[in-house]
C-alpha cells in the first residue's frame, strides 16, 4: 500500500492487488494513510499456487484491474 500511495502521488497510476483475506487490513491501511487506493483482490491464497493457476488469476482480475487504472 505505501508503494502505491508513492507512486500515485509521482502521477504513476496505480492497482494495488492482493488476495481477498487481505481486503479488511488493505481497507485500514488506507485509512492510516489518508488515501484510498485501487485495488483488486484475488482468490486466497497465492504462495503455494503453480505457475498456471496464477495466469489463470491474472486473467481474472485483468479487466477489474485495466478498469480502475483508466478511472
Amino acid at each position: 500500500m505505501h508503494d502505491t500511495t508513492n507512486l500515485e502521488a509521482r502521477g504513476i497510476p496505480t492497482v494495488f492487488v492482493a488476495s481477498e483475506v487481505f481486503q479488511q487490513a488493505a481497507q485500514a491501511q488506507a485509512e492510516a494513510l489518508g488515501f484510498d487506493a485501487a485495488r483488486v483482490f484475488v482468490a486466497h491464497p497465492i504462495q503455494d499456487r503453480k505457475d498456471e493457476e496464477m495466469r489463470v488469476l491474472a486473467d481474472g482480475a485483468i479487466e477489474e484491474i485495466l478498469q480502475q487504472l483508466q478511472t
